[in-house]
């Protein structure tokens, strides 16, 4: 078993090269994935190793990479896109929602778009305007899109391997402020063995408050808990992994065990994911709960200057003031 330390950033990069591999209709393209390898770097080499018809450099239009795709992917094609920032996929908006969301069901099934939109996503890397973004509402919340997000190098290595293999659109949200860190990836365990895509994981069990969370915000999660524990409580820390469908039997189960629930993301609080897990939790384990579920999100305020950005992004100090509420019910 070849299990390497390796970066989200590099396993990412690992999975697409594997992706590419193993089917010839891939195809990467997206503003600077060829020869730079990516703002971020994830695609670096790809191009050099694959050629630039299937590693492509696009113009600067993001409309353009997301209506080239789909023409692609009806045609049989497994595109890639990049969206190089978050708050760069606006553009692409009606593409996405209008298009790549809707063709299946338009065509009454003949048709299928079996691609995937990379979007770096979030902040706390100290980036301007239109960099730090949580789009992610907008496009769980659209019919006919998936939307999955990886936490670890493990999940970022067979999770996007996953999405280019389905057969749906799916928006893989990438945490770009942990794409430096490390973990071990067991590179030769077998895809049909995996993790299912759409499923979430407990990654950290505990008995007195359920805390659910995705994306970059799972470490900090975890960071919490380990807190917690100093003060004898315990929180079952859980990934989503998956924001559409939302897969949440864990959840549940989790919940009518502690008692209580605390959701958290880094988008604002207002009609965001955290409202819909809420709900859904209050709706089946009702009769469990020892206290509301609350949330612990960004504020209701456009993204702001990197030099306030930590006062807007939640933190441990934010997530264990949650966890104390839920017991003072």
């Amino acid at each position: 078993m070849a299990t390497e330390t390796l970066t989200i950033g590099k396993a990412l990069n690992t999975g697409l090269r594997r992706a590419l591999e193993n089917d010839p209709k891939v195809i990467i393209m997206g503003e600077d994935v060829g020869k730079l390898g990516g703002v971020f770097r994830i695609t670096d080499g790809l191009q050099k190793d694959f050629g630039d018809q299937r590693v492509i450099d696009t113009p600067l239009a993001e409309s353009g990479i997301i209506g080239t795709a789909v023409g692609l992917a009806i045609r049989g094609y497994r595109p890639v896109c990049e969206i190089q920032f978050d708050g760069f996929v606006y553009p692409a908006y009606d593409q996405i929602v209008s298009q790549v969301a809707k063709m299946h069901y338009r065509s009454g099934g003949k048709l299928s778009i079996p691609m995937v939109i990379r979007i770096p996503f979030g902040g706390g890397i100290g980036a301007v305007e239109h960099h730090s973004e949580s789009p992610e509402a907008y496009f769980a919340h659209t019919a006919g899109l998936k939307v999955v997000s990886c936490a670890n190098p493990q999940d970022a290595y067979v999770m996007i391997q996953q999405a280019v293999a389905s057969d749906d659109p799916i928006v893989f949200l990438e945490p770009k402020r942990r794409y430096w860190e490390k973990g071990p990836v067991d590179l030769d365990a077998p895809l049909s063995d995996a993790y299912p895509l759409h499923s979430a994981r407990v990654v950290r069990p505990g008995a007195d408050v359920t805390v659910l969370a995705y994306g970059p915000m799972v470490r900090t999660c975890l960071e919490a808990a380990t807190a917690a524990a100093e003060d004898g409580r315990e929180l079952e820390v859980i990934d989503l992994r998956s924001l559409s469908p939302l897969d949440l039997t864990a959840a549940y189960e989790s919940v009518k065990r502690t008692g209580r629930a605390v959701v958290v993301h880094e988008a604002p609080s207002n009609i965001g994911l955290g409202a819909e897990l809420a709900a859904r939790i209050t709706e089946e384990c009702f009769y469990s709960l020892e206290s509301p579920v609350l949330r612990v999100t960004g504020f209701d305020i456009p993204y702001p200057a990197a030099r306030v950005e930590e006062e807007f992004l939640p933190d441990l100090d934010r997530v264990l003031d949650a966890v104390d509420r839920t017991f003072g019910w």
